[in-house]
């Protein structure tokens, strides 16, 4: 019976510690071609961050991750560089958003095995892109894009200067589009601020209700059955139930 992923957010653990995965590739592959700026909204805990860790893995060609998945006959497998920021990893709770911003730049060259010279947080996210697109354009993963104002709504004078941080980051995403970037990918809990946040980025498409993308993250019952065979019958072991009646228990539940 394999683990299951109780938890696990990085997308080589859960594949390389052998944890139960649900393939969603098929609807990442979708995802991946569907715009060249692209938002989704989901709620917390559903998801977002593997979705991002495994997307990462993906454009960074690590074939050997993807095998026996959907995808791994799919796309040409060719690396390509990528710059994933989790919001998770920030902490602007102790300072200010636009330190932790620029300490983090510093943090993914470090990653990169780049140096950065500039000395605001604006300026290196530009140059770390225009460091990294010699060797391809980039891949921008955003994860919980909105995390560092909805933790703070109690505060509203935190929240504007949150925003305004926030604001003038994301301007680099129109400002090195055109040259730079392949593919941008934004998560976030709701649309908080999107409209003024990303008020330069015209052309950011929103799937959050796009009806392609209803089960890319979360499990259907058709996953629940195919992928937790021995989970469904341990469990209905321990209620004493049949299968079909563990099933109807669990509907009941979620």
């Amino acid at each position: 019976m394999q683990k299951l992923p109780i938890g696990i957010q990085s997308f080589n653990v859960l594949r390389e510690e052998n944890y139960t995965y649900v393939d969603k590739t098929e609807q990442i592959y979708r995802l991946m071609n569907t715009g060249k700026f692209v938002f989704l909204a989901r709620p917390r805990r559903f998801g977002k961050s593997l979705l991002t860790a495994t997307l990462r893995e993906i454009y960074r060609g690590n074939k050997a991750l993807f095998q026996g998945l959907w995808i791994e006959d799919k796309i040409d497998w060719q690396p390509s560089p990528v710059i994933l920021i989790n919001f998770n990893d920030l902490n602007y709770l102790d300072i200010e958003l636009g330190v932790a911003l620029t300490r983090y730049m510093d943090r993914l060259a470090a990653e990169h095995r780049i140096t950065l010279t500039a000395l605001d947080y604006k300026t290196k996210f530009q140059e770390l892109i225009t460091s990294l697109s010699p060797s391809g354009k980039v891949t921008i993963l955003i994860d919980e894009y909105d995390k560092a104002i909805t933790d703070l709504l109690e505060n509203e004078e935190w929240v504007q200067e949150s925003v305004a941080t926030l604001k003038n980051f994301y301007s680099v995403l129109k400002s090195t589009a055109a040259e730079h970037l392949h593919f941008v990918f934004l998560t976030g809990v709701s649309k908080y601020g999107k409209i003024s946040l990303f008020s330069d980025l015209n052309n950011l498409l929103d799937v959050t209700l796009d009806p392609r993308f209803t089960t890319l993250l979360g499990y259907t019952q058709a996953e629940l059955e195919h992928y937790f065979p021995d989970h469904l019958d341990q469990i209905a072991q321990r209620y004493n139930k049949s299968r079909p009646d563990m099933l109807a228990m669990i509907a009941h539940w979620y």
